[in-house]
């Protein structure tokens, strides 16, 4: 049997792809005679018509349809091979999902370290979507919240921060607090900043033990992120991880309220692809080596 005529079936692909001749050429960029003239050709090649010619314009017929469906797959198929090939000569990121708390607070603004320690480590950084399963088949790291341990097969799990949460503000709102350590009902006059629902406000005011309940609800923002916005702006108090506002803390743009937090049964856990590719190994154990010295203070 003679070669594939390959740029016919691809010009026949297109036709039947975009149902028309016209839209076929400047898809691929050649004049819309080159495509029929191509689409004759596959057509003797394979001794059989592909499209019924009798009505004011060609209709595909089964046959045809049958070969565009198989040269579409093929050639998706072709496309992605050639892709992993192109690649497989270039050096692969290090790919670091993280929740955007994480992203924002922890990640981002120490990863320079890394960088100057690393400069030849490719690295990718993607929001985690907490609630979202995450494809560790391209994914090699992922930093993530929870009230437990994740359980994953081929993943594994190493606890990295607390997530105990205390009451926050703005420095500017100390005043109307009045002197000494705040009260629950002053921390609740200053206004309440929920993340997600009022849960957290209502186990904190229980755990206090003043008899407080929250009341009517304030804002409320559905990222931490957003959260911690509004109080960095004065709005409010808020209940806030600690180790996601450290270094509020430490450089006074937060205040923390009081000694008494809640979700100590949360904690953020980074999960590593176990193994990792035996080409990445070597940046991995890296990665995670510098992740666990920033994390006690190593790195600064």
């Amino acid at each position: 049997m003679s070669l594939l005529p390959l740029n016919a079936l691809r010009a026949f692909e297109a036709v039947a792809r975009l149902k028309s001749f016209k839209e076929a050429a400047k898809a691929l960029f050649v004049t819309q005679s080159a495509v029929s003239h191509q689409v004759r050709h596959l057509e003797e090649f394979l001794g059989v018509a592909l499209f019924d010619r009798s009505g004011a314009r060609p209709e595909i017929l089964p046959r045809g349809q049958e070969l565009a469906r198989t040269l579409s797959l093929s050639l998706a198929e072709i496309e992605a091979a050639c892709k992993r090939v192109r690649r497989a000569g270039e050096a692969q990121p290090l790919v670091i999902a993280a929740i955007p708390s994480v992203a924002i607070c922890w990640l981002i603004p120490r990863l320079s370290r890394f960088r100057q320690a690393h400069p030849d480590v490719a690295l990718r950084v993607v929001y985690a979507i907490h609630g979202q399963e995450i494809d560790f088949r391209g994914t090699h790291f992922a930093f993530v919240f929870a009230d437990s341990p994740p359980v994953l097969p081929g993943v594994r799990v190493l606890a990295f921060l607390p997530g105990e949460s205390a009451p926050v503000c703005n420095p500017s709102l100390l005043p109307a607090l009045g002197e000494g350590p705040p009260s629950a009902a002053g921390i609740k006059a200053a206004g309440l900043l929920y993340d997600t629902d009022t849960s957290a406000w209502h186990a904190w005011f229980a755990r206090v033990g003043s008899g407080i309940e929250p009341g009517e609800a304030g804002p409320v923002f559905e990222d931490f992120n957003l959260l911690r916005a509004a109080a960095l702006a004065g709005q409010g108090v808020a209940l806030c991880p600690l180790a996601m506002i450290q270094d509020d803390l430490d450089a006074g743009r937060l205040v923390q309220l009081s000694p008494v937090t809640v979700l100590e049964n949360y904690g953020y856990y980074l999960l590593a692809s176990d193994p990792p590719p035996a080409d990445l190994a070597e940046n991995a154990q890296a990665f995670q080596d510098w992740a666990f010295r920033e994390r006690d203070g190593e790195g600064a």
